[in-house]
């Protein structure tokens, strides 16, 4: 047996995995979907959003998560966030959910990020979570 292997390791068997990602996201203008994220699983919990790798400062920029494309602030996973200490490639900044994605099991095939005070610079987007069911 192999010690370094945990039997089949399928995401909806161990927590905290990646479910969504954007790599260079554009922040440079104002979108409800600057970029849409495919989500890993057919149901899924978020947990947190991780912003890094910063191109140029992100400092002023406001991002959120949401489920629809539409904007809905309603529908926000991860509410708006200025992005303070996101500035260059070695920053990062980590977004916790709103109060009520911790207790919700989400189905939807996507996940789009809003940019509101857009900031000429490109970031990575990385969605934490539980997949519940492949």
């Amino acid at each position: 047996m192999n010690s370094n292997h945990v039997s089949s390791n399928y995401p909806d068997k161990f927590g905290d995995y990646v479910i969504a990602q954007a790599i260079v996201a554009p922040l440079n203008a104002a979108s409800n979907t600057a970029v849409t994220m495919s989500v890993t699983g057919t149901s899924y919990i978020v947990r947190r959003a991780t912003f890094s790798n910063a191109n140029a400062s992100c400092a002023t920029a406001n991002v959120s998560i949401i489920l629809t494309s539409d904007g809905a602030t309603a529908n926000a996973v991860f509410a708006k966030t200025q992005l303070a200490n996101v500035t260059n490639t070695r920053t990062f900044q980590d977004i916790a959910p709103v109060a009520n994605a911790v207790s919700n099991v989400y189905s939807t095939g996507a996940l789009y990020l809003k940019v509101e005070n857009p900031v000429n610079a490109t970031v990575d987007v990385t969605v934490y979570g539980d997949i519940v069911t492949l």
